[in-house]
């Protein structure tokens, strides 16, 4: 009997003929048969009691053999993968029968994607920027400053408005003289930022005070997110009621007291907490900031057929992550494509070259963690369970059945992790430069 034989098409595809022999499909169709029969209703004969040939007069032998190859086709395939020793790329490719020659087995042909065999240019001591893996005392000040304006009281002011004050308003805005959609709002109390509101919105109330009324303009960002706003000049009538300014509470024991609701609490130690946080911050950033710079350094050096088929479900990961965070933010996705002007094929293009970097980024990681052996050890899986069971308050047990079949995949961020940190402890750190 002819074997299977395999022609490499490309880098990233070869192309399988695989044989069946007439024994195989005699097998297949009586399997198919019998299978078939249970659910013939036929006038005379129970259900799987109908004889081969008046079933075959009835329904033709067509049936039989699609539903013979239909069973077979995927066996012979998984036995050929097998056979050369291939590590298919996504799902089951399609198989397209092949006209049978005289004297020959009937065959099929099949384009399997495959990884492109990689090369790794040297990976070892790439130079990165030495990022602060520590906060400062800079950071621990805006920390707990911002944590008493957090517990700040509002206290009423008998003064104009000024920049960081909180005052309840009352607005309409209107365009070219006409009301627009959630322009208008009464008895609202916000934080008088620039930040808070459109250009020119919170300058104008800089300076009101409480009961007066004044006519203020302002302008809609060019990437507003309402775009039949964005880019137009407003005017809205504005009155003031109630002026207020945020009373910061004292730096001492008794914040870090009423702060924290421990009665034995000192600001040594409340500050001592936050530094430790602000210091974990900080070694995530840093690991982020690093990894990033040596990853792009090491796809900039390595060039590499990518797997169209990886490419492409990634490019549906990307559009799959744009519909949940459009979900979040309470827009639907035909609002935003109708927003955004653009068709769902423009927006996969758009989406091309950060999922060939994504694919490039995985399989050179992949390659350089098997060149170093790196592999997911049953201690790195317990701690990975262990932070995912805190994470989402479940015991691991039940983690572990959520997973199912993605345990593959949490094993393989754990080998990816353990390659980065193995390439991040080799590399070159260098003086960060400074900013212009």
């Amino acid at each position: 009997m002819s074997a299977t034989t395999m022609k490499q098409l490309d880098p990233t595809q070869v192309e399988l003929e695989i044989p069946i022999s007439p024994e195989e499909f005699g097998k297949a169709q009586d399997s198919a048969f019998r299978k078939l029969v249970r659910s013939a209703k036929i006038p005379g004969f129970r259900p799987g009691k109908v004889p081969r040939k008046i079933f075959e007069n009835t329904y033709g032998t067509a049936a039989i053999d699609d539903r013979a190859l239909e069973d077979l086709v995927p066996v012979k395939y998984a036995e050929a993968v097998k056979e050369h020793g291939l590590q298919p790329l996504g799902r089951p490719p399609k198989m397209e029968m092949l006209p049978q020659e005289e004297g020959q087995p009937m065959r099929f042909k099949v384009i399997v994607p495959v990884r492109p065999p990689i090369e790794p240019a040297p990976y070892d001591g790439i130079e990165v920027q030495d990022i602060p893996e520590k906060s400062d005392d800079d950071d621990l000040e805006r920390a707990l400053e911002s944590m008493r304006k957090d517990a700040a009281t509002l206290v009423p002011v008998d003064r104009p408005v000024r920049l960081g004050d909180t005052a309840t308003i009352d607005y309409e805005g209107k365009i070219g003289g006409v009301p627009f959609e959630n322009g208008t709002a009464t008895g609202q109390q916000a934080e008088i930022a620039e930040a808070r509101f459109i250009p020119g919105f919170a300058a104008g109330i800089v300076g009101m005070k409480a009961g007066e009324t004044r006519e203020i303009q302002a302008r809609f960002p060019d990437e507003y997110l309402a775009p039949e706003l964005a880019g137009l000049d407003a005017t809205f009538t504005i009155t003031v009621h109630e002026v207020k300014e945020a009373e910061l509470p004292e730096l001492d024991d008794e914040f870090a007291k009423r702060l924290t609701q421990q009665h034995h609490q000192t600001l040594d130690a409340l500050k001592a907490e936050v530094r430790a946080r602000l210091d974990e911050v900080a070694v995530q950033k840093a690991r982020r900031q690093i990894s990033t710079e040596l990853l792009d350094k090491l796809i900039a050096a390595n060039d590499f057929p990518l797997p169209q088929v990886l490419v492409e479900n990634e490019v549906d990961q990307l559009l799959e992550e744009s519909r949940q965070y459009m979900a979040r933010a309470g827009i639907s996705w035909d609002a935003y494509i109708q927003q955004s002007e653009k068709s769902e094929e423009q927006l996969r293009s758009e989406f091309l070259e950060e999922a060939q970097r994504r694919v490039k980024t995985t399989l050179l990681i992949e390659e350089i963690g098997k060149r170093e052996k790196i592999e997911a050890t049953p201690d790195d899986l317990k701690v990975e369970l262990a932070a995912l069971s805190r994470q989402y308050g479940q015991p691991q047990e039940k983690i572990i059945e959520l997973l199912g079949r993605n345990v593959g995949s949490l094993i393989e961020g754990i080998v990816r992790t353990k390659t980065i940190d193995r390439l991040m402890e080799r590399a070159k750190r260098v003086p960060a430069t400074k900013a212009p």
